[in-house]
C-alpha cells in the first residue's frame, strides 16, 4: 500500500499542482515566525517546547489518526496517507524553476534566467554568467530534490503519513528559526551541520539539530541512489573525498555524489551577483566539466532515474514480502 500510495501522490502531482506554498508552507512559516516572536527570549529550553508544539504535537495526533482509521476504516486510512504525502511532497514545487531557468539559458535569455535563480536561491545574480547560472541552478536542484522529494518519500515509508509530516515540519522550522533571511544558507557556503551552534540565538539550536538528526539517514540514501544510477566510482570517491569540505554536511553530501554521478564541478568561487560583493568562497565538488545548461537535461535524468530507482527497490522489498509471507 506504501508503494501504491507514493505512485498515486506523483501521478496526481504530475496532473494537477497543489499550491502548496499558499494553502500550506506560508501558513507554516506564518505560525513559525508568530512562535519564534512569543516564546524566542534567548533560551534553548524554549525552543525545545516551540519545537514540539508545532512539530511534535501534529505528528503525534498524525500517528494516532492514522492508527485509528487503521483499525476501523483501512480505506480511509490509505486515503489520509495520500493526502498527507501530497501536502508534503513537492517535486513540482521546485523543478518549475529549474525547467525555466533551462529554458531561458538554451534561449540566450540570460536576464530571465538571473531572474529566476535570484527568487529561488534568494540572492541578488545579477551579474552571474550563463555558467555559474547553470551550476548553482544544479546544485539548487539536487539538493532540493532530496528536501522536497526523496527525503519525504523516505520517511513516508518507514514511519507512514507522520514521517513525512514529521520531515516537512521539522525543515520549515529549521530554515525559518535558523536562516530566516537566507533559506538557502547550505549552498552559499555556510555551516548549517550544527557544529557552530554556539554562534546561534540558543532558541533555534534545537531545531537545528533535531532537523540534522531526522536527515542524516535520508541523506545518505539519496547520495547512494544519485551514485547507483550514475557514475557509481565517481560519486562515491567524490562523496569520500570531498563531501566533507563543504560547510554543511548533508549538502555536501549530496552535491559532492551528484557531481560525481553528472561527471561534472559543482561548488567553486561565485562572484556577487551585484558585482560588488566579494565572491563566494566555496570548494570545489565533483570532477570533470564546469556545468552548464546541457548539463542541467543530465541533472533531471539522474534525478528521475533516482526516482525510478527508490520505486523499484520498493516494488522488489513488497514482491519479496509477498512471496516470503
Amino acid at each position: 500500500m506504501t508503494l501504491l500510495a507514493i505512485l498515486l501522490v506523483l501521478f496526481l502531482e504530475q496532473q494537477h499542482v497543489l499550491p502548496v506554498q499558499r494553502w500550506v508552507r506560508e501558513p507554516m512559516q506564518s505560525i513559525a515566525v508568530r512562535l519564534n516572536e512569543k516564546f524566542n527570549d534567548g533560551s534553548r529550553a524554549h525552543g525545545i517546547l516551540a519545537w514540539l508544539l508545532i512539530v511534535g504535537l501534529p505528528t503525534l495526533a498524525v500517528i494516532g489518526l492514522h492508527g485509528l482509521l487503521l483499525m476501523y476504516q483501512p480505506v480511509l486510512a490509505f486515503v489520509f496517507g495520500v493526502a498527507m504525502l501530497y501536502v508534503t511532497l513537492g517535486f513540482r514545487q521546485f523543478s518549475h524553476f529549474f525547467t525555466e531557468i533551462q529554458t531561458a539559458l538554451q534561449a540566450d535569455e540570460l536576464d530571465t534566467a538571473r531572474r529566476l535563480l535570484a527568487s529561488w536561491r534568494g540572492r541578488n545574480s545579477d551579474r552571474l554568467r550563463p555558467r555559474e547560472v547553470a551550476r548553482l541552478a544544479i546544485e539548487e536542484g539536487l539538493v532540493s530534490s532530496h528536501r522536497h522529494v526523496f527525503a519525504p518519500m523516505f520517511w513516508f515509508v518507514i514511519l507512514g503519513p507522520a514521517g513525512a509530516v514529521l520531515y516537512r515540519l521539522s525543515h520549515t522550522l529549521d530554515s525559518v528559526w535558523v536562516d530566516p533571511v537566507e533559506p538557502h544558507a547550505e549552498l552559499h557556503g555556510e555551516p548549517r551541520d550544527g557544529s557552530n551552534d554556539g554562534t546561534l540565538n540558543p532558541f533555534g539550536q534545537f531545531a537545528r539539530r533535531a532537523f540534522v538528526a531526522i536527515d542524516w539517514l535520508p541523506v545518505r540514501v539519496t547520495a547512494a541512489a544519485f551514485a547507483v544510477v550514475g557514475d557509481f566510482e565517481d560519486a562515491v570517491q567524490c562523496w569520500r573525498v570531498q563531501a566533507t569540505r563543504w560547510p554543511e554536511p548533508g549538502a555536501g553530501i549530496l552535491l559532492a555524489s551528484g557531481a560525481g554521478a553528472l561527471g561534472l564541478k559543482l561548488g567553486m568561487p561565485v562572484r556577487g551577483g551585484d558585482g560588488v560583493s566579494d565572491p563566494e568562497d566555496r570548494p570545489e565538488m565533483g570532477l570533470g566539466e564546469e556545468a552548464d545548461a546541457d548539463f542541467m537535461q543530465s541533472t533531471i535524468g539522474l534525478v528521475w532515474r533516482s526516482l525510478v530507482f527508490f520505486l523499484a527497490v520498493l516494488a522488489l522489498v513488497w514482491v519479496s514480502g509477498w512471496i516470503g509471507g
